[in-house]
């Protein structure tokens, strides 16, 4: 269900965005989506951030977009190499703009413009070295 309640033109926009993001540095993003979450949602997260082996990225500067879309519940988790460095409330700030946005049914929108300013912070704290910088993890959303 989760799955399809984004369009494949929305699966490819928030591709494109963690993509566009992810050019610029060598942080990494995913976007998890699920039905419901049976957990507090930031254990949830927490589970899906270990279960796609976020945590072995070399700088330890993934961030995971979680949506449980029946529940109305989401979170934002880094980890600790990202976290060290991003201003105080830095996650709360783009979760409360995401929320503005999901309250207008605008997901496909939240996720983009959240991805976006993720990305700045990655790019000034993790900035891409041309010089043996990879993806390490698929840009594809994942759906539980």
């Amino acid at each position: 269900m989760a799955e399809n309640l984004f369009s494949q033109e929305d699966k490819t926009r928030i591709m494109s965005a963690i993509a566009a993001a992810e050019m610029a540095t060598s942080g990494e993003i995913q976007v998890h989506i699920e039905n419901h979450c049976r957990l507090d949602v930031l254990d949830r997260a927490a589970e899906v951030f270990e279960t796609l082996k976020m945590h072995k990225t070399k700088e330890r500067n993934a961030v995971l977009f979680y949506l449980a879309v029946a529940d109305h519940k989401f979170a934002i988790l880094g980890d600790s190499g990202i976290n060290k460095v991003v201003p105080e409330n830095f996650w709360e700030k783009i979760k409360e703009e995401m929320g503005k946005s999901f309250k207008q049914h605008a997901f496909t929108e939240g996720l983009s413009n959240a991805i976006e300013a993720c990305g700045q912070q990655l790019k000034a704290h993790f900035p891409y070295n041309n010089k043996g910088d990879i993806n390490e993890l698929p840009d594809e959303i994942s759906f539980g």
